[in-house]
């Protein structure tokens, strides 16, 4: 069973495409930024820290963020490429 699309409902989901297409790049260079300006600066809230792993750092955190968002851009140019190819 599918919603129908009221008045406006096809620039809703435009958007959405949209929206779901800027998370990975956006986790990305939040991971870059982080990476830059953080440098091996110590948590300051958390005193354990110094003795963490390497792979509890934000920009760690926003490196797989950006990652596991990259479904959409492999669904675009995977459709782009069937596209492409059929012509």
């Amino acid at each position: 069973m599918s919603i129908p699309l009221r008045r406006g409902g096809a620039f809703a989901r435009g958007a959405a495409d949209w929206l779901r297409l800027a998370a990975a790049p956006t986790f990305a260079a939040m991971a870059l930024v982080t990476a830059i300006f953080e440098g091996d600066r110590p948590d300051v809230l958390c005193s354990v820290a110094q003795h963490a792993s390497a792979l509890s750092g934000m920009a760690v955190m926003y490196a797989l963020m950006s990652v596991f968002h990259l479904a959409p851009w492999l669904g675009l140019i995977s459709r782009q490429r069937d596209g492409a190819s059929r012509i």
